[in-house]
């Protein structure tokens, strides 16, 4: 193939915006990633922005119509392998800024914040490759750095779990979710392979709860979840308690000891 360079077939960036790192259509426009830049590029179109801020696109003959950068200072780094795309939505990393990303039809959002901006400022800068992948049987967006992967899951706008397994890559086909590890391909959610096992290496599972958060904040608990055997059922009368003091205090332990005492004589 010739490439005609009479032809208006190129496109110049601002070079604050760093190297391009990776280019992606989205429609039928690229979205083109920088190092420190995202930016949207017209195909054969302009943008024409009026007075009130509307956009009002008109075509013309070149390939590259203009370069409309998304809102944010946000850009790739050097990490285009952390990039996934799925559906209308995009995510990878920013290791210059600690801050992991979506690109969907509202433009840029740092998922990073979602309780995570801590671990991914602290981890991001230390790891040198960031592996991202998406794995559409459970619709999460997993990320490997320093040897951990982590989930971003859309249904819930946080970060899931930590696993144990660190892929070389990944990808999904055919709604099956596919991980590679020193050159052979493993299927993921096989119901013949034992739960947790990766790679032929099993794992031992952790849960982590959160419970009673700022626990100088006095809370009341309109309801109570048990996973019992038996019926449960229990006779009372909803409190209204006002006041911070000691006696409110102790009228809230004493409901608590309460539900446990019923729970211990209803349920085994």
């Amino acid at each position: 193939n010739q490439f005609n360079l009479a032809e208006k077939i190129t496109k110049d960036l601002n070079p604050t915006y760093g190297s391009i790192q990776k280019l992606h259509t989205r429609d039928s426009d690229l979205t083109v990633l920088c190092e420190d830049k995202v930016l949207k590029v017209l195909s054969n179109k302009d943008a024409l922005f009026n007075a009130d801020g509307n956009i009002q696109l008109l075509s013309n003959e070149r390939v590259f119509g203009q370069a409309v950068p998304y809102v944010g200072e946000y850009g790739i780094s050097k990490n285009p392998e952390s990039f996934v795309a799925e559906a209308y939505r995009s995510y990878f990393t920013d290791k210059q800024r600690g801050v992991v990303l979506r690109l969907s039809r509202d433009g840029l959002s740092p998922i990073s914040l979602h309780g995570m901006k801590d671990y991914f400022r602290d981890n991001l800068k230390t790891s040198n490759l960031l592996i991202g992948g998406y794995d559409k049987k459970k619709d999460q967006y997993n990320l490997t750095l320093n040897r951990t992967t982590v989930s971003f899951q859309e249904n819930v706008r946080g970060w899931t779990s930590f696993k144990t397994y660190a892929p070389e890559n990944s990808i999904s086909c055919s709604s099956d979710y596919y991980s590679f590890n020193k050159g052979k391909i493993y299927l993921h959610h096989d119901e013949s392979v034992d739960r947790n096992e990766f790679y032929g290496v099993s794992n031992e599972s952790e849960i982590t709860l959160l419970f009673n958060d700022a626990p100088s904040s006095i809370k009341n608990f309109e309801t109570i979840k048990s996973a019992i055997k038996k019926p449960f059922s229990a006779e009372g009368r909803k409190e209204i308690i006002q006041g911070t003091g000691l006696g409110a205090e102790k009228r809230q332990l004493d409901a608590v000891r309460r539900v446990r005492e019923i729970l211990d004589e209803q349920g085994d």
